[in-house]
C-alpha cells in the first residue's frame, strides 16, 4: 500500500488543489476504504460556492470503495472483510445520544456540522482532523468504528452502487416522509436525479400516477422520467402545470407533491399547495428558501396540508435502494452520466451545477480514473 494518499481539497469558494496526506495507521477498530466512486450532488456545488468553514475540506460525501485495510475489532464489528465492496454513509455518529440509539443518527449533534464545529461527516469534516481522510475525493478514506457502512451486493458495479445516496433519499422521502403507498397520485417537481430517484421508489411503492414536472432544458430527463415509470411529464415553460396536473387528475389534484426544485424560488412551493387535494394532502420540501414573504398558510391549513422537509436517509432506505439496484428492474444505470478523475473535481462540481455540458444528472469522481 502507498505511503502516501491524494486527494483534491477544497481550500476555498470554488478552489480546488491536489495535496497529498500520509497514509494513516489504522487503529483496531478502525479502516481504510479505497475509494472507487464518490458521487456529486447540488449540495457540493452550494458548499463549493460558498463553503461554511475556512479550513481545509476533502469532499464527497457519496462514497462506494473496498474495504483495503481493517482492524480486527472493526471487521468484528461491521462483519465486514478486507475486499468487501461497501457503500458509507456520511453520517458519523456518536452511537451514546438518544438519536443514535433510536436508529436515527442522522439528527446526532456528532454529525451535525451545522452546530458543531467538531462534527464528523463526510466531505465536511476539516482534513486538519486526525486521520485527514474525511472525504471521496481521495484515493482512500478513514474509516472509524462508528461509521456506517453497507455491503453492495454482488453484481452492482461500484458505478451503480454511487446512485445509493440519492436513490435511498427517494425511498426516504416519497415512502417514509410523504407516505406513498399502494393507489397514491404524485407530483414531483424537478427530474434530476433526487426527482427521477423518486419516480422509481413511487413506482416501485405502487403509485397509480405519476406527474413530472420539468422544464425545456430537461427534456432528456424528462424523456427519462416516462422510461422509469412516470405517467406524465409536463414542461412548465410550454404548459401551464396547474391547468394540465388538474385536467389529468380530472380536478381532483394529487394526494402527494415531492419537491426537488431547490434553489428555484417559492413558485413550486405555492405550486404544490394548489396542487394537492382539497382535504389531508402531504408535501415535502427541501429547505433552500431562506425566507417565504406572504406564505399562504391561511390555504394551506383550510385544505389539512401536511408540510415536511427533506432530510437525508435512514439505514433501511439505503439497504432498500442497494436492492433495487441489485434488482435490475429498472434501468438506473442511465442516472449516471458523467465521470471524472481527481484532477478535474473543480470541473466536475462545476459540471453538476450546469457549467460546460448538458443533461447531467449524476456525475461521479473516480480517484484512480488517471492510474487506467
Amino acid at each position: 500500500m502507498a505511503e502516501r494518499v491524494l486527494a483534491a481539497v477544497r481550500t476555498g469558494a470554488r478552489r480546488t488543489e491536489l495535496r497529498e496526506f500520509p497514509m494513516p495507521a489504522v487503529p483496531d477498530d478502525g479502516a481504510l476504504l479505497k475509494v472507487e466512486v464518490a458521487g456529486i450532488c447540488g449540495t457540493d456545488v452550494k458548499m463549493y460556492a460558498r463553503p461554511p468553514f475556512d479550513h481545509p475540506v476533502i469532499m464527497g460525501h457519496e462514497n462506494v470503495g473496498v474495504i483495503a485495510k481493517a482492524g480486527r475489532a472493526f471487521t468484528d464489528r461491521k462483519g465486514l472483510a478486507e475486499g468487501d465492496r461497501v457503500f458509507v454513509e456520511h453520517y458519523v455518529g456518536c452511537y451514546r445520544c438518544d438519536w443514535c440509539h433510536a436508529g436515527e443518527y442522522r439528527h446526532c449533534e456528532a454529525t451535525d456540522w451545522r452546530t458543531n464545529p467538531d462534527a464528523r461527516r463526510y466531505g465536511y469534516t476539516s482534513a486538519n482532523h486526525p486521520y485527514h481522510l474525511w472525504g471521496g475525493f481521495a484515493q482512500y478514506l478513514y474509516l472509524p468504528w462508528n461509521s456506517v457502512t453497507h455491503r453492495v451486493p454482488e453484481g452492482v458495479s461500484a458505478e451503480l452502487a454511487g446512485l445509493v445516496t440519492p436513490l435511498s433519499n427517494g425511498i426516504e422521502w416519497a415512502l417514509v416522509t410523504a407516505g406513498v403507498g399502494y393507489a397514491s397520485t404524485v407530483l414531483i417537481q424537478g427530474p434530476g436525479q433526487q426527482g427521477l430517484s423518486q419516480v422509481v421508489a413511487c413506482r416501485q411503492a405502487g403509485a397509480s400516477l405519476i406527474i413530472v414536472t420539468g422544464t425545456t432544458r430537461d427534456a432528456a430527463r424528462l424523456a427519462l422520467a416516462r422510461e422509469l415509470g412516470a405517467d406524465h411529464v409536463i414542461d412548465i415553460a410550454e404548459q401551464d402545470p396547474l391547468a394540465r396536473v388538474m385536467e389529468i387528475t380530472g380536478g381532483r389534484g394529487v394526494d402527494v407533491v415531492l419537491d426537488c426544485t431547490a434553489g428555484a424560488g417559492t413558485a413550486p412551493v405555492l405550486l404544490g399547495i394548489d396542487a394537492l387535494k382539497r382535504r389531508e394532502g402531504t408535501m415535502v420540501v427541501q429547505g433552500e428558501l431562506a425566507a417565504f414573504p406572504d406564505f399562504p398558510l391561511k390555504k394551506l391549513t383550510e385544505k389539512s396540508i401536511a408540510l415536511k422537509s427533506a432530510r437525508g436517509h435512514s439505514y433501511r432506505s439505503c439497504e432498500l435502494a442497494l436492492q433495487q439496484l441489485a434488482s435490475g428492474r429498472f434501468p438506473l444505470e442511465k442516472l449516471s452520466t458523467h465521470a471524472f478523475g481527481l484532477k478535474d473535481a473543480d470541473r466536475a462540481i462545476r459540471t453538476v451545477g450546469g457549467e460546460g455540458a448538458e443533461d447531467v444528472i449524476h456525475v461521479s469522481l473516480l480517484p484512480w480514473l488517471e492510474d487506467a
